[in-house]
């Protein structure tokens, strides 16, 4: 196995007492004084997350935008620069290569935000069609990602002279007054928990310097640090899909009820045709959120009983912090006639947890 990769900040995490683990080949912070905590920090005050592992790609040149919108599903035409949109790189069977973040700078400059794990797929992808003139460069290590979220997270950047008052997926450019000098950051309201947030992407020498000042601001607002834990705990709550479980190379837009970040009047993108033959016949199977009635918590790869019938497989499970309650994302069939309201079965290591069909999100958004 080979060397887990580190950030460019992991020297704070470990002084700050975060645990660590593996995720898409980076060494990641979990928690720091607890999962649950660091969850009901996002939801009730303010909290931050180092994302860096997330990759970063620039396409640019003569119509880099066009080209973009030519390849990844979802409709840059609806966005003018300095927004983001949420858009999705499938293959030509219609599964899912990666979800990502793509924000238009210009008609000639798109960055790209994709998943740790995926950038080197996206950018070989898209790389493998581009027309002369056109560049995409792999920026994985020039930028670090640091997500504040939580309802008090606009008053954490108004005090610091950032950029707050934007529209969702809005973005800008600014800079950050650090102990080390004003530094150049990105700032996009976007994130990746359901409640008002901001990510905010310093090059990546400048993120210790950055991190450093954010964590005092949000720690002066009654926050805290929070790992990769929480992270997912809050992104269930919503339903949102992480990908390798509610999305992966097998599991389509049309499957995992991300048809919104598709856009279907366009003549060209990755898995057009796939998508829209399976939009046009209906999925066979479609993601569901899943509420236990019982105790338990239901978990990733646990199959899914209807009476006697295997119907289908939890993607993704949790305790739910906010609920108090085993929650979960799976992928349903179809043809077995379940919908929102029904009762069903998940097994747990052999024991049966009832849960209740429900459409995510679990808990509301506030974005």
């Amino acid at each position: 196995m080979s060397e887990l990769l580190a950030g460019p900040i992991a020297d704070r995490h470990a002084a700050l007492g975060a645990s660590f683990a593996e995720f898409g080949g980076w060494n990641m912070p979990v928690a720091y004084a607890g999962t649950v905590a660091e969850h009901t920090a996002v939801r009730e005050s303010v909290a931050i997350f180092d994302v860096s592992h997330l990759g970063k790609a620039l396409v640019s040149g003569p119509g880099a935008a066009a080209f973009v919108n030519s390849t990844l599903t979802n409709d840059l035409g609806k966005i003018g620069p300095g927004k983001a949109q949420y858009t999705l790189c499938c293959n030509e069977s219609g599964g899912v290569v990666d979800d990502l973040i793509t924000y238009l700078v210009s008609d000639d400059e798109v960055f790209l935000v994709p998943n740790a794990a995926n950038t080197a797929a996206v950018v070989a992808q898209m790389t493998a069609v581009a027309p002369e003139g056109i560049s995409i460069t792999d920026q994985h290590r020039d930028f670090a990602v640091l997500a504040v979220q939580g309802p008090r997270s606009p008053e954490v950047l108004t005090g610091l002279g950032l950029p707050a008052d934007m529209e969702y997926m809005a973005f800008a450019d600014a800079e950050l007054s650090t102990a080390d000098g004003d530094k150049p950051v990105r700032v996009c309201r976007t994130g990746y928990t359901g409640e008002r947030g901001y990510e905010i992407l310093p090059r990546w020498d400048d993120a210790g310097a950055v991190f450093d000042v954010l964590l005092e601001a949000i720690t002066a607002a009654g926050g805290q640090a929070a790992g990769l834990g929480a992270r997912d705990t809050l992104r269930t709550e919503m339903g949102y899909a992480l990908h390798g479980h509610e999305l992966n190379s097998e599991i389509t837009p049309v499957q995992a009820r991300s048809s919104w970040a598709v856009g279907w009047d366009k003549p060209s993108f990755f898995g057009r045709d796939a998508l829209l033959a399976e939009k046009e016949a209906g999925p066979a199977r479609r993601l569901y959120g899943l509420k236990a009635t019982g105790r338990g918590v239901p978990r990733a790869d646990c199959a899914v009983k209807l009476g006697d019938s295997r119907i289908g497989v939890c993607t993704s499970g949790t305790f739910s912090p906010t609920l108090k309650q085993g929650i979960a994302l799976a992928l349903l069939d179809t043809a077995s006639g379940v919908k929102k309201g029904d009762q069903v079965v998940v097994d747990v290591r052999g024991r049966d947890l009832a849960c209740e069909v429900v459409i995510p999100p679990f808990v509301p958004s506030h974005v």
